[in-house]
């Protein structure tokens, strides 16, 4: 068996390795002559013996002390945040995140630790891909505040107390989401926190009625506000992800880049790549054509179904009737997704589309095993076969 080493017993080796001299010698007394004559004695033996069963102690644990300073010097990694900790505000909890839905009312965070003589607050909404002046929300001197730009006429102080910069926000709107700084400003001590505010709602897939590929960026940034949406963010693309959505084509998003989701690998969508986002990296906004996915939330009405059959125009008609509209692509989404809307009947939405929400798999209403909003495509608006989903 090894035997096993204390520190306490590397230490006196260590030790051993820089001062041993043999015990009934000092340093005065050694000299040429005294070794020969101790070579030639049987005692000497047992002491180069022991000389080198010492050394051969060291030079392991010398090896063992080196490795050691070595793994320690390669994972070593200073704590930065904790050299640069807040001193006049209070750190926000770890994936600091407030979630509500669109048309909803939130607060997000920004509390004081200590209040500097002379300083302001200053709320921003965060976009990388923004160009010129930063989003500035909101700045207040600790006793009064102006607001800045659309986002600020929803905007207000919360002011709960004397050390409270809490923005809030009402009429959520979609493109709200995002991450937003409180920035403290007091000269060369300037310090902030970021807060994630997400939007709670769907990703949807939207393709142009002329076929598959047919939008420039701009064009389908236009078709998702057809519908009742804006083009997606990859985080919102990524949860739809991760929730079950499945789609071979490829779509724009609110970046500028071009992704799929796949769950279910198949040899015409990635052939034998793993599950996950298809990238195709940014393209060109103006020469490149693809699909859109499309963001929604919630909505203030509600949609609901007239049985026809009708034509496209009969069916405008039918929702008129009712006080209503045909329903967007986005609404429909928005009922599947918040009201659970389920409905095994083909109806005709405003866009020119026919579809029909399950939320129930049942093998008569489409087949699929997994929940979602069917499509018949963009049928000929003069068939009579479809009833109508309306909104209002």
């Amino acid at each position: 068996m090894a035997e096993r080493y204390s520190p306490a017993h590397f230490q006196e080796h260590v030790e051993s390795c820089v001062t041993y001299i043999p015990p009934h010698h000092t340093p005065e007394r050694v000299n040429k002559k005294d070794l020969e004559t101790q070579f030639n004695t049987s005692t000497n033996t047992k002491w180069v013996t022991r000389v080198t069963k010492s050394i051969m102690i060291c030079a392991t644990v010398i090896l063992i002390i080196a490795s050691c300073v070595t793994w320690m010097s390669a994972v070593y990694i200073p704590n930065n945040h904790a050299q640069n900790k807040l001193k006049y505000l209070i750190e926000p909890p770890v994936y600091a995140e407030v979630i509500s839905r669109r048309g909803g009312n939130i607060t997000l965070p920004c509390i004081l630790r200590v209040k500097p003589p002379h300083f302001k607050v200053k709320w921003t909404k965060l976009e990388p891909h923004r160009r010129g002046t930063e989003n500035i929300v909101l700045m207040t001197n600790g006793y009064a505040y102006k607001l800045y730009g659309l986002l600020g006429q929803r905007a207000s102080l919360r002011k709960a107390h004397v050390m409270d910069a809490s923005l809030q926000l009402s009429h959520l709107e979609l493109e709200d989401d995002g991450k937003y700084r409180c920035e403290l400003v007091n000269g060369i001590e300037d310090e902030s926190v970021i807060i994630t505010l997400r939007i709670e709602g769907v990703v949807f897939p939207y393709q142009s009625r002329n076929g598959r590929y047919k939008y420039s960026y701009h064009d389908a940034k236009e078709a998702c506000a057809e519908q009742d949406g804006i083009l997606a963010t990859f985080k919102q693309l990524y949860r739809a992800w991760t929730e079950g959505l499945d789609w071979c084509n490829a779509g724009w998003l609110k970046d500028g880049t071009v992704h799929y989701p796949i769950l279910h690998p198949r040899d015409t969508c990635g052939g034998e790549l793993l599950p996950g986002i298809r990238s195709y990296g940014p393209k060109d906004r103006i020469r490149d054509h693809f699909d859109a996915f499309c963001f929604t939330s919630v909505t203030a009405g509600s949609v609901f179904f007239i049985e026809g059959p009708f034509t496209f125009g009969e069916a405008g008609q039918a929702c008129q009737g009712e006080g209503a509209d045909l329903a967007l692509v986005g609404q429909m989404y928005s009922a599947w997704r918040f009201l659970k809307y389920d409905r095994c009947d083909g109806g005709w939405l405003q866009d020119g589309s026919v579809r029909f929400p399950i939320s129930a798999p049942r093998e008569r209403c489409g087949g699929l095993p997994d929940p979602g909003v069917r499509s018949f495509g963009f049928p000929n608006k003069i068939l009579k076969l479809y009833g109508a989903y309306c909104y209002r």
